[in-house]
């Protein structure tokens, strides 16, 4: 008889825990897993699948105004925020079910609770009303991140991106303050379903560590939508008055606005686990450390996901979940690559990449060619519309390898998801040359692009 309750025992209901809890109980390992909230992490409830759902509503007023241009005439229908919520909801509650009944069905024993670390094999699990504690061979820590507000006069009068999908009432005057891609995709999604919408960041561009020509064309895109984006600006203080709410920034300038979504990073959540009692070695934003094998300092404690803020997307949580898993439990053949990693970021226009900004892949690569192209999509031959799509290619000079390659454009991260096929198996710009485009499409682009632009 083991001398531990379980095997594996997972702190965190989110992508990677719950990917990692299902595994290995389908190995026969007896896994429980502790969540204190809804299943399915911040992905589930309040980040990737409820914004995107968003993302698709806001694009309905657009699409009702490009309409005209194809021959459709009359009042575009009227927007309910209230309807959308509620069917939002409805749609996530789903999604929570199906995730009870994945690990379940399993094997895995979940419990409602708050976890936290008692030793190197014990976990306390507080419930409503009273806790117990369990041993464990291995504990893994997959508990995500949370949104960070800086501390500054009225910071509590922001919401956070965790409130952006239940405000009530709807804000028609919203103030983004941030530079990421959160920011930004909220920035576009609350313009798209009729909000005013000021962002600000203090720094020179937004989406820092996106390829420079796509943050400066995707700005030029979002401020075409009536986006007031305002850089090198920052709040210095938040006031309630009786409009709503007045903020002062650091010009001395006053925006008076509904609400204001503070959107300047999340940080890995940690507090009250006992991570710090135990000796975990973390970083200075809190991150767990962990070798290449996702084990922390303490060798039967393992992380994964936005925890150990490697690099905070869904699929990546999953990637190191069936690592860790295979590397336990199986026969630890299964690799995890951090290179060539495709994402997108749904702002309006969306946008789509994998691999290496330009300016990355010279520093890596030394001499690179770089293919552009900027073009109007045939949908905006009629629409009426200004959009525009960028598309660019980077290669490896000396192995002809496409090292980077960027869309910003309707469906960006649709397109790219297949390019990222190519490049993981080391697709070269001969390869891209000799495929056949599909026309006309705005993929086709990316196999026709013959002349460097640098």
């Amino acid at each position: 008889m083991s001398e531990f309750d379980f095997d594996l025992f997972v702190i965190g209901g989110g992508s990677g825990g719950v990917r990692a809890a299902r595994m290995a109980a389908q190995r026969g390992v007896r896994v429980a897993l502790a969540e204190a909230g809804a299943l399915g992490g911040t992905c589930v409830n309040v980040g990737c699948i409820p914004k995107k759902l968003y993302s698709y509503a806001a694009h309905f007023a657009e699409a009702f105004e490009e309409s005209h241009g194809f021959g459709w005439h009359g009042d575009a229908p009227q927007f309910d925020w209230n309807v959308l919520k509620a069917n939002r909801a409805k749609e996530i509650t789903r999604l929570n079910g199906i995730y009870q009944n994945l690990l379940v069905n399993s094997g895995v024993t979940v419990m409602a609770g708050w976890a936290s670390l008692v030793d190197a094999h014990t976990v306390q699990i507080t419930h409503p009303g009273r806790s117990e504690r369990v041993t464990a061979k291995h504990i893994l820590i997959a508990t995500g991140g949370k949104p960070s507000v800086p501390i500054f006069p009225g910071h509590e009068l922001v919401v956070t991106s965790d409130d952006m999908f239940d405000l009530d009432p709807f804000p028609k005057r919203l103030l983004v303050v941030g530079g990421g891609y959160i920011a930004c995709e909220f920035a576009s999604i609350f313009n798209g379903l009729g909000a005013e919408i000021t962002q600000l960041y203090r720094g020179e561009q937004v989406l820092r560590g996106f390829d420079d020509d796509v943050r400066n064309f995707v700005v030029s895109e979002m401020k075409k939508t009536g986006v007031d984006l305002r850089l090198n600006a920052d709040v210095k203080h938040i006031a309630r008055i009786s409009d709503g709410l007045a903020v002062t920034l650091m010009d001395g300038t006053e925006i008076v606005v509904d609400t204001v979504l503070y959107a300047t990073g999340r940080v890995p959540k940690v507090a009250g686990m006992g991570v710090e009692a135990l000796g975990l070695v973390q970083d200075k934003q809190g991150a767990i450390k962990v070798d290449d094998d996702y084990r922390t300092s303490v060798p039967s404690i393992y992380a994964v996901g936005d925890v150990t803020a490697r690099i905070q997307l869904t699929p990546v949580a999953l990637g190191e979940a069936m690592k860790l898993v295979d590397h336990l439990f199986g026969d630890n053949q299964r690799g995890m690559s951090y290179e060539f990693i495709p994402t997108a970021v749904f702002t309006h226009p969306n946008i789509g990449t994998v691999g290496y900004s330009e300016a990355d892949a010279r520093k890596k690569f030394g001499e690179v060619a770089v293919y552009k192209s900027d073009f109007k999509p045939l949908k905006h031959t009629l629409s009426g519309s200004a959009e525009r799509v960028f598309m660019k290619l980077i290669v490896d000079t000396a192995t002809d390898r496409v090292v980077g390659l960027h869309m910003v454009g309707s469906d960006a991260g649709e397109i790219v998801q297949g390019f990222a096929v190519a490049m993981k198996a080391g697709a070269t710009k001969a390869v891209f040359d000799s495929t056949i485009g599909i026309h006309p499409t705005a993929a086709e682009e990316f196999v026709t692009m013959r002349t460097a632009a640098s």
